[in-house]
């Protein structure tokens, strides 16, 4: 750039001095003037010499310090760059940790390799040990207590209870000593609860003396829901469900889904820590 600046500087002087020249003869002034002029055109080209030389010079000197520097930067780099490499320890756990065996991460959800798996007998003990599982056990007995002592659930009854999710259910019951319960639901959860279709129930008829569902509104074609509930349920037996809380009206729209069956009552109860509505049907014995 300064060598730039001086070529654009000495080239405009050097034209001063050639119109100088030219003026002078036209005007016709004297030797002496003409001598003068070129005087100063040769000292403006050896000046212009001089500073290109050292113009490209600094240039040079320039460009060879950029290069140290450059230089320079590129070693603390690679040496710093070696040293992380060297310290970081893997996966960055010290390498005196003890290293813990660990299962394999599986390739796709089709690998086979096998996988260590908990036991279901310690499964079910931590999920029954838990204080939710406890709670809504605790709930379901108070709820079977008060059919108990209506005299709707004896101790021989034969129970069934649809839907039965996890079991709650179930074991509540079977801590109130009813020695057969049965559980059925879309997903088993072994051994309260086994696998079977909620709408083709994998029973006898009139297998059972009560038929329990809290998932009756949920039901995918709640009639035919029904209909099997009543259909395992032998003549005078039992079919009680349990609903959002709700006025009479729509109790009896969900009575009449029991076509087999009678309204023996109604009433809003608490279970699992909401108000909910209980309907006890009995099954026609004719």
């Amino acid at each position: 750039m300064i060598l730039v600046m001086v070529r654009c500087s000495m080239e405009g002087f050097v034209l001063t001095v050639e119109g100088a020249e030219t003026m002078a003869l036209q005007s016709g002034n004297g030797r002496l003037t003409l001598k003068l002029c070129r005087l100063c055109y040769r000292f403006c080209t050896l000046f212009q010499a001089e500073c290109m030389f050292h113009g490209t010079k600094m240039e040079r000197n320039i460009q060879s310090s950029l290069n140290k520097v450059s230089f320079v930067s590129i070693s603390i780099a690679t040496l710093i760059t070696v040293l992380l490499f060297l310290q970081t320890p893997k996966a960055g756990i010290p390498p005196s940790t003890t290293q813990k065996p660990r299962l394999r991460f599986p390739n796709s959800t089709c690998d086979s390799t096998p996988r260590r798996y908990l036991p279901l007998s310690k499964k079910n003990a931590r999920l029954w040990s838990s204080k939710s599982w406890m709670t809504q056990v605790s709930s379901f007995t108070q709820f079977f207590t008060q059919l108990h002592q209506m005299g709707l659930l004896k101790q021989h009854s034969k129970v069934l209870c649809v839907s039965a999710g996890a079991g709650h259910e179930v074991m509540s019951l079977s801590k109130m000593g009813l020695e057969d319960v049965k559980g059925v639901e879309l997903i088993e959860s072994l051994p309260l609860v086994s696998r079977a279709n909620p709408h083709n129930l994998p029973f006898s008829d009139e297998a059972f003396d009560v038929a329990f569902s809290s998932h009756l509104m949920e039901a995918l074609y709640p009639m035919r829901y029904a209909g099997e509930m009543e259909r395992t349920v032998r003549k005078g037996g039992l079919c009680v469900v349990v609903v959002d809380e709700c006025g009479e009206e729509e109790v009896k729209e969900i009575v009449s889904l029991f076509r087999q069956s009678r309204l023996l009552g109604s009433s809003n109860v608490t279970l699992n820590g909401r108000r909910v509505t209980r309907i006890i049907m009995r099954h026609k014995s004719y």
